[in-house]
């Protein structure tokens, strides 16, 4: 159930290349990290050329990713086999960067997050217990 949010600073976002990021980051997240595409959810923000910086200076493109998964549901290799290949993925949607490239993944507790009005730890139980979560 991962939630995802990618900025392209600079970048020629297109409707295509938006949804074509979309599409092969929800394609690494379930190849990779196991999840399924159905709950991942990739918001993608375009922001204006000059609103990204490094080493505090605007660079003409740029681009991030942080991604929220459950705490303890990836080993380091796959977590970072995942931050590999979603940089690659960002480098080839936007092209060189001035700026490092950063992906994040936050690891939340299950108790601390979910969706559709559940947590993660929740859902859990109900399914251990046979449940329909």
């Amino acid at each position: 159930m991962p939630l995802i949010y990618i900025t392209l600073a600079g970048a020629n976002a297109a409707p295509g290349t938006i949804q074509n990021l979309q599409r092969e980051t929800t394609q690494l997240m379930q190849r990779i990290l196991h999840k399924e595409a159905a709950l991942t959810v990739v918001s993608v923000t375009h922001l204006p050329p000059g609103t990204f910086s490094a080493n505090g200076q605007p660079v003409a493109v740029g681009t991030s990713l942080q991604a929220m998964i459950t705490a303890g549901t990836n080993s380091a290799a796959e977590k970072a086999d995942f931050i590999f290949a979603a940089k690659s993925l960002l480098t080839a949607a936007i092209g060189p960067s001035g700026a490092p490239v950063y992906v994040a993944l936050h690891e939340l507790p299950a108790e601390s997050w979910g969706y559709d009005g559940q947590t993660q730890a929740a859902r859990k139980a109900k399914t251990l217990m046979g449940e329909t979560a």
